[in-house]
């Protein structure tokens, strides 16, 4: 019989999170630290929202680009809090979360063979979505001395004559890395050099912890350039409901809303109507969400201190990425033992590129308490480790 499957998808890669969850979801008395899932509820007047929706029959599709209302609404938040101006009516796009944003956004622009340059380490999504849209990735290995940021130079010497996109992932997922105002107007000068565009993922842009957050886009000469990826995920505990919205010029939108109207149709009702409410009252839900983070990753930092395990200080998403080079074995070989032996399980920094070979992926998106109950474990474990080495 014909082999079925297509040889792009075949030869993809299964994501390196997912491993550890499904084996801790199987482990009694395990801790997961590996999952970048708020532990807040949503708010109760976001459901509430959602709720009343439901009540009212409203079950249908929405218009292809999304409601009107949260369009409207997600326009005022970006000005309000980033200081984006976008036509919602041509300019923006509701989609199924962020991650469809960044599917379609790839798909619209990308043609055979343009080179698209990953920062890594980053998200999972970004190098095989920018393969299935028949693109070809190129990896920026970013570096702890830098804060893992994007630098001009490293910038500079990936570019080619066929490279089209930068993907852009700051807030950064998984090593907590920012760029600031200054990081990104070195990089704004190669960008408009070169001739390139942006697909900034800006999902985790309320969850800074050092300074406001600056997108690209705010800065000279880079709106035009720039597709904005956004969505209410992590800042508004609504992972469930995928809700997410692509912003940028009408040129680009109008082809990613073509391929989101043959795949998708519309992102789901409810959650739209949920978000409605969510833009337009949830300011201080984020507020007192990120002072939660905050509060738990300066513990994490403390604790590592303490320990004497090198991590340098994320300022922003809830990660951190501590190194773990000095013990001689891979990150995953370290993942896999720590969870056999202490049932706490972290994701390895491979599995979000090699250059994330030697650190760990840790959410701090759970609970203060079951945050101590596993950094005690790992203390545990780090103490065993140096005392098989003779240190």
């Amino acid at each position: 019989m014909r082999n079925p499957l297509s040889e792009k998808t075949a030869g993809l890669k299964p994501s390196g999170i997912r491993k550890f969850f499904d084996i801790v979801s199987e482990m009694k008395d395990a801790i997961s630290l590996g999952v970048g899932e708020p532990d807040f509820d949503t708010p109760w007047h976001i459901r509430d929202e959602g709720i009343y929706s439901l009540e009212k029959g409203r079950t249908f599709y929405t218009s292809n680009a999304g409601l009107k209302e949260l369009k409207v609404e997600i326009s005022h938040y970006l000005k309000r809090r980033f200081q984006l101006a976008y036509d919602y009516n041509c300019e923006m796009l509701v989609t199924v979360g962020g991650s469809e944003a960044i599917d379609i956004a790839l798909r619209a622009m990308i043609n055979p063979g343009d080179e698209v340059l990953i920062p890594q380490p980053s998200y999972v999504s970004y190098e095989p979505c920018a393969i299935l849209a028949g693109g070809v990735p190129v990896i920026i290995d970013l570096k702890a001395e830098n804060e893992f940021r994007l630098t001009a130079q490293e910038l500079r010497e990936a570019v080619t004559d066929r490279t089209k996109i930068l993907v852009l992932p700051f807030p950064n997922n998984p090593t907590g890395a920012i760029m600031e105002r200054r990081d990104l107007e070195a990089i704004a000068e190669v960008i408009a050099e070169k001739d390139l565009f942006v697909i900034s993922d800006e999902i985790y842009g309320e969850l800074t912890y050092k300074e406001k957050h600056v997108s690209i886009a705010e800065i000279p000469g880079m709106w035009e350039r720039t597709i904005l990826i956004g969505g209410l995920s992590k800042s508004h505990a609504m992972t469930g409901w995928r809700l997410g919205y692509a912003c940028g010029p009408k040129l680009i939108i109008e082809q990613m809303l073509k391929i989101h109207q043959y795949a998708i149709m519309c992102a789901p009702t409810t959650s739209q109507y949920a978000a409605v409410d969510a833009l337009k009252n949830g300011d201080e839900d984020v507020k007192q969400m990120r002072e939660a983070y905050n509060q738990r990753r300066r513990y994490l930092l403390y604790a590592f201190a303490q320990m004497g395990l090198s991590c340098f200080e994320p300022y922003g998403a809830f990660y951190v990425f501590p190194c773990i080079k000095e013990f001689g074995m891979t990150s995953e070989q370290f993942a896999e033992r720590f969870l056999a032996e202490e049932k706490v399980a972290v994701v390895p920094g491979t599995a979000f590129g090699e250059s994330g070979e030697g650190f760990l992926r840790i959410s701090y998106a759970y609970s203060l308490e079951n945050l101590k109950v596993a950094i005690g474990r790992l203390e545990k474990f780090v103490r065993r480790l140096r005392a098989e080495q003779g240190k």
